[in-house]
């Protein structure tokens, strides 16, 4: 029996927010028009007899009252009434704080190209032409009440245009977030914790970053190794470097944060530790691509999954010409980063999602198992992960490897945005001799919510240069730097996941816990060929999973936010066949993707779907919905026996429907947690970007080590396999630079 969890109160250091740029990236106009919308996505609710002069949606007096009740049955807040009305009055386009949060969302994290398009929208919207065209009414849509507004945006969920489907689900996307992230409401309902129950705050590794004087020369710094990124590629060549006796520096765009800011609040959390906030939206806006973005990179914000390459994606890398990956020496590769981090299964306690999960896939006789963690060989009670560790539990970059690295002498710059490999010329070859780029400081309070106190330009020359940036930045850099191999950039795969939740009678608290302690793997293999599915917890902060909850009207989806106590939520993630491409946005550099879901993969993902719908349906759901646009929720009957398992007839229909429908495109909403491929390793010079030792092709001294290497798809979650593949790329480095003066 486990000890119980401590109940000593915790209290992370506040953190700060980025501040909103002076230049509002909207008009007043767009911006009255934008408020608009959101607060008909997330209306005040008002019953008839109070309404007079209201701007919300006005209800009848026995529905508000019936609604009133059922909420009331849902909060933990002593006062439920109270707290269900202050749900229901909730307008966020009022509150100072969803405006301000909306502005630093479009001003920081939207590329100036989606600015652009937004801003096009939006004025449409204000004209009387553009209106009729649009909302088939010759009023502009701000002035419209409430009331048909909401109307309108529903005749745009189910528009035979696809453009006015898309416009109305990333415009309810960014509203619904932007409201979780600052309601003061909601959490009422929820009795989401400030920090995971029994956390007992951990102590981190006191890290000295190097600090550049003002001056209007770039500063030159010397080195062996410079590393651009700290993630979980670069974490491990640092230390492999170091301890092999070579001077290592590690530059990193984002700065530290301390685990006694974590885990942060989630509006903190996402603008300062994801880039981009949060949310990468694909060109043709259906996929979101979530990825970290600060010091220790994803491996500061991943859910401690730790799973091994699998036998037939080593055997499939094999074939392509990389032998290494069927070597013995991959296999010590994937033990010796397992070791350093105490993965192991042995001290998982699964949550109630997981435990449901695995216990679903027993009765179905579906393949199952427990996914080891990166806990260090402790239990790990977190469902807050997602916005950093206090804890220090979990072995991410810098509780493990970037520690090992400074201890053995490595230096850090936080706050650089690398912007080119400088190159000399030899013997017709590029050769990397080091960085150029750009180093902020932080304010004058140490922090980075003010101006810095610093900026300036640096040059780290080096023997050595190693590209550990991810997926998403690494090929950026190449093509920053002038490479023009046609592969950088391509190859992008994903890992698209499709949500599906279900609801229980009895309480689920499904942020209690670890996130992601289990995974049926009954349909990785859907085409004999490697090609399939996983099925797997989702985290569930809840400006996470209710962000991608559906929307009929802002009644319905308020009172669906307040009962996520009761729910499970859960992903069948595929591994791919069809990539897409990462590349530059043309006005601001920032990145931009090219990706759509193919058909092939999404009859895999749909299998997952029906698969983690039947689960529910044995472990005694009385409500399961899948977050798949025109898809209404399965809701038991009791009258149906238990002994009918899945055979019920009702429910079998039900799956029919979710199989004949599919997965529409522009209309469904997939999600990226795993961004993999875009520097791809090969063979042969013209099928890939760097050789089986992670050299760039055509260059000499330039290697990249993160998981943007990867042939194809991992079909995993890919921290071990980066971590993996990156030891061996800086051993074999290691090695090379200590032969080389003997040569």
């Amino acid at each position: 029996m486990s000890e119980p969890l401590p109940t000593t109160a915790v209290s992370p250091k506040a953190s700060t927010l980025p501040p909103v740029p002076a230049d509002d990236p909207l008009a007043p106009p767009q911006w009255k028009t934008l408020l608009a919308i959101a607060e008909t996505i997330i209306p005040s609710i008002k019953p008839a007899a109070t309404a007079e002069g209201s701007t919300g949606i006005v209800v009848t007096d026995n529905e508000y009252s019936a609604t009133i009740t059922k909420l009331r049955g849902l909060t933990p807040d002593p006062d439920g009434e109270e707290a269900a009305k202050a749900l229901l009055d909730d307008n966020p386009a009022l509150n100072p704080v969803f405006r301000e949060e909306l502005r630093r969302v479009i001003a920081l994290h939207l590329p100036q190209s989606n600015q652009k398009d937004l801003s096009m929208v939006l004025n449409i919207l204000n004209t009387r032409a553009g209106s009729l065209v649009l909302t088939g009414k010759v009023t502009p849509f701000s002035e419209q009440p409430v009331h048909v507004r909401e109307a309108i945006l529903q005749s745009w969920a189910t528009a035979r245009l696809p453009l006015l489907r898309q416009l109305v689900r990333s415009l309810g996307t960014l509203s619904k977030q932007t409201w979780l992230k600052t309601s003061e409401t909601l959490p009422r309902f929820l009795g989401y914790p400030r920090v995971p129950v029994g956390m007992v705050p951990g102590k981190g590794f006191d890290y000295e970053f190097v600090q550049f004087p003002p001056g209007e020369e770039p500063e030159v710094i010397e080195t062996d190794v410079v590393i651009v990124g700290s993630g979980c590629g670069g974490a491990v060549c640092a230390k492999n470097l170091s301890e092999a006796g070579r001077r290592v520096i590690v530059v990193e765009k984002a700065h530290h944060w301390s685990p006694e800011h974590y885990p942060m609040r989630e509006q903190y959390g996402w603008n300062n530790l994801f880039m981009h906030g949060g949310g990468i939206q694909s060109d043709d806006s259906t996929v979101a691509v979530v990825a970290g973005q600060t010091f220790g990179g994803g491996g500061t914000v991943n859910w401690s999954a730790s799973l091994q390459t699998q036998a037939y994606v080593r055997k499939e890398w094999a074939d392509r010409g990389l032998p290494f990956f069927t070597s013995a020496e991959f296999q010590n590769s994937l033990d010796r980063v397992c070791q350093r981090m105490g993965v192991s299964t042995d001290y998982i306690e699964h949550s109630n999602a997981n435990r449901i999960l695995l216990e679903g896939a027993r009765k179905l006789g579906y393949a199952a198992k427990a996914v080891p963690q990166n806990s260090g060989g402790k239990r790990h009670h977190c469902g807050h992960c997602t916005f950093g560790c206090g804890s220090c539990e979990k072995q991410g970059p810098v509780v493990s490897w970037l520690p090992d690295a400074a201890r053995a002498g490595a230096m850090f710059v936080e706050g650089f945005h690398a912007e080119e490999i400088i190159f000399a010329k030899r013997g017709g070859r590029q050769v990397a001799k080091g960085v150029r780029g750009t180093w902020v400081s932080r304010d004058i309070n140490g922090g980075v919510a003010g101006e810095p106190v610093t900026k300036r330009k640096v040059i780290i020359k080096a023997k050595r240069v190693i590209v550990s940036a991810g997926t998403m930045q690494s090929p950026l850099l190449l093509l920053r730097s002038g490479l023009k191999n046609h592969h950088i950039g391509r190859n992008l795969y994903l890992h698209p996941v499709i949500f599906l939740g279900g609801i229980h009678h009895e309480e689920i608290v499904p942020w209690d816990g670890d996130c992601l302690t289990s995974v049926v793997n009954e349909f990785e293999n859907l085409d004999g060929k490697g090609h399939g599915v996983k099925i797997e917890a989702t985290n569930m902060t809840p400006s996470a999973w209710l962000t991608f909850m559906g929307w009929k009207n802002g009644l319905d989806y308020k009172v669906n936010a307040a009962r996520m106590r009761h729910m499970t939520g859960y992903f069948s993630l595929a591994r791919e066949k069809y990539p897409g491409q990462v590349y530059p946005d043309p006005h601001d550099g920032r990145a931009r993707v090219k990706y759509t879901t193919s058909n092939f993969d999404k009859a895999h993902l749909v299998e997952g779907i029906i698969a983690l719908a039947k689960i529910q349906y044995v472990q005694g759901a009385t409500e399961i919905f899948a977050l798949i646009p025109g898809s209404d929720p399965f809701v038991r009957d009791p009258a149906i026996p238990t002994s009918e398992g899945v055979n019920d007839p009702k429910f079998q229909n039900w799956l029919g429907g979710i199989r004949t429908r599919g997965l529409a495109r522009p209309d469904t909403l997939y999600v990226s947690a795993h961004q993999m491929g875009t520097s791809r390793m090969s063979a042969k010079e013209k099928e890939g970007v760097v050789d089986p030792t992670g050299q760039v092709w055509g260059t000499k001294g330039l290697y990249v080590a993160d998981a943007s290497v990867f042939p194809s798809a991992s079909g995993v979650n890919p921290m071990i396999t980066n971590m993996a593949i990156s030891d061996w790329i800086s051993r074999g480095i290691a090695k090379e630079l200590t032969e080389r003066p003997r040569l």
